[in-house]
């Protein structure tokens, strides 16, 4: 059902992107959008090692919940930062997309408990964080996507 990835010898052990969908902190979530058309917007997510899914947080309303509600298929593509080897002018970079279905989360702790994890990706700022969620949080809509196929390669941009 899923392609394998043509260039074999540049694929990335799963370990390797587990670990980049645990440490980047944000990506580009696809979905099927109006009219048949590709919707990709960037998102922050969490990756969590426990359920081995990729979280979301968004607003109630809007094209991309429009979509998810049609559609629960979804890929989200990350990417590091890549590096320059030995001064060159390019980069290598590693990429990992997961292709999956979406599922709303409907119980307001694991929200909350997720968008706290989430936020500590960005800051440690305590405070903050729980000022956003008493504000924020019973607005939130909180979605996962649960991976069918990972797949990643590195690929160097020369």
């Amino acid at each position: 059902m899923f392609r394998n990835v043509t260039r074999i010898k540049q694929v990335l052990p799963k370990e390797e992107c587990i670990a980049i969908l645990q440490n980047e902190p944000r990506g580009v979530l696809s979905v099927n959008g109006d009219d048949g058309y590709p919707y990709g917007m960037p998102m922050n997510h969490f990756y969590n090692v426990d359920d081995g899914k990729l979280y979301f947080h968004s607003g109630r309303l809007g094209h991309k919940v429009d979509s998810i509600m049609r559609n629960s298929k979804a890929s989200f593509c990350v990417y590091d930062k890549g590096i320059h080897e030995n001064g060159n002018w390019y980069l290598t970079i590693r990429s990992v997309i997961v292709f999956g279905k979406i599922e709303i989360i409907e119980d307001r702790e694991k929200i909350y408990d997720i968008a706290r994890k989430l936020s500590y990706k960005f800051t440690n700022d305590e405070d903050y964080i729980e000022n956003e969620i008493i504000h924020s949080g019973p607005k939130t809509l909180m979605f996962a996507l649960v991976p069918e196929h990972i797949t990643g390669k590195w690929v160097t941009e020369r």
